[in-house]
């Protein structure tokens, strides 16, 4: 991401950042992990984004130049091979209902196409950005289509609560306790909000707590770094590693580490 903005003060509830950026042509397919957030992704240049579930697959999930991706459990792959030019924004919980008016459920472990979501407003939205050169201003046009689009609704106290928790410790051993709502009632709100239930979540936040770390090279032993994510031991971060990343955290060190 050669850009990366925050939003204006009436999307900050719903959006985490605005990104513009451009990368090089690379061979073969690129290997996306679970962000832990929902994403809207426009390319501008380098043709459709082709999504795949693995890196050989020759079945796409889901292709086009402008998609609205929900929380995974899994990575997926997209082609690599041309040199692209993307705006986009990171969503937080809550987004779903506000931008487009469903339950995040909408989107979970899946992309799907902007026009689907907005409309003809989505490819309205990817004709102005692609007939502007300047990343600050695409940047401001997407605001501005966010902003039209904003129909501002309340969370649940129970649910921000829960989330706000989950963020601040994702290494907890144990949900945090909800008062004032039964707990289906909860766990289906707390869907509505991100997608996934209260315990997938957690789950997914161990996962990019132990990434971070992974990625900060500090050189600290594996099961340290599991135990502070909130693995029971190391045998069971690996387990959940693999099941987000597709392989082990100790083959992702390396490659990470190789690539840098």
């Amino acid at each position: 991401m050669s850009l990366v903005l925050p939003p204006c003060p009436r999307l900050r509830p719903y959006v985490s950042i605005l990104w513009a950026g451009a990368r090089p042509a690379a061979s073969g397919r690129e290997c996306a992990l679970p962000s832990g957030e929902m994403h809207i992704a426009i390319r501008l240049q380098g043709g459709p984004v082709r999504v795949y579930d693995g890196p050989v697959s020759a079945s796409t999930q889901c292709t086009g130049v402008a998609l609205v991706a929900g929380l995974r459990m899994e990575p997926y792959w997209k082609d690599a091979d041309a040199a692209t030019q993307s705006v986009g924004v990171q969503l937080r919980p809550g987004a779903a209902g506000a931008l487009f008016g469903v339950s995040a459920t909408e989107f979970a472990d899946s992309h799907v196409e902007l026009e689907a979501a907005w409309g003809a407003d989505g490819p309205r939205l990817h004709d102005a950005l692609h007939d502007t050169r300047d990343p600050r201003a695409r940047l401001a046009a997407l605001e501005s289509a966010l902003l039209a689009r904003l129909r501002p609704r309340d969370m649940h106290p129970a649910v921000a609560g829960a989330l706000a928790s989950m963020h601040a410790a994702p290494a907890a051993g144990r949900l945090p306790d909800v008062a004032g709502i039964s707990e289906r009632h909860f766990i289906a709100r707390f869907r509505e909000a991100t997608g996934l239930s209260p315990k997938r979540y957690a789950r997914l936040r161990r996962f990019r707590a132990l990434l971070q770390a992974l990625r900060a090279g500090s050189g600290r032993p594996l099961a340290e770094m599991a135990l502070a994510a909130g693995y029971s031991d190391q045998a069971h971060c690996s387990r959940e590693f693999r099941a987000f990343a597709g392989t082990s955290p100790q083959a992702w060190r390396r490659q990470y580490e190789s690539a840098r």
